[in-house]
């Protein structure tokens, strides 16, 4: 019986899960991830409810099970932004020369 063999192909990431699927919009797509990811580790760092959450955002409750659940199609990067403010934190948007052939959008929490 001859001997098979798995090859598979390793492509390394981009960086951008999304561009590397091929997704329309990545850039935008991977930032809005980024900021729910932000905003949904300083709801539960605080133990809020959704409905606690939902009052100090000024959005109704389903709005934030849906931002919990990373439905964001609903959700503008700058909203988004918003949020992040209203729970106390700031948001720096940095412009500096590009490190790549093309430029990028970076969300960093610290």
């Amino acid at each position: 019986m001859p001997k098979r063999t798995n090859k598979s192909a390793v492509v390394p990431s981009s960086g951008n899960v999304f561009a590397d699927l091929g997704v329309i919009n990545a850039e935008e797509k991977q930032t809005k991830v980024r900021l729910a990811v932000a905003i949904n580790q300083i709801i539960q760092g605080r133990k809020l409810s959704q409905a606690a959450a939902a009052r100090r955002l000024k959005i109704n409750q389903p709005k934030v099970s849906a931002l919990s659940n990373y439905q964001l199609d609903g959700f503008s990067v700058e909203r988004l932004m918003k949020f992040v403010t209203a729970l106390d934190r700031d948001v720096d948007i940095v412009i500096r020369p590009k490190s790549r052939k093309i430029g990028r959008i970076a969300v960093t929490a610290a």
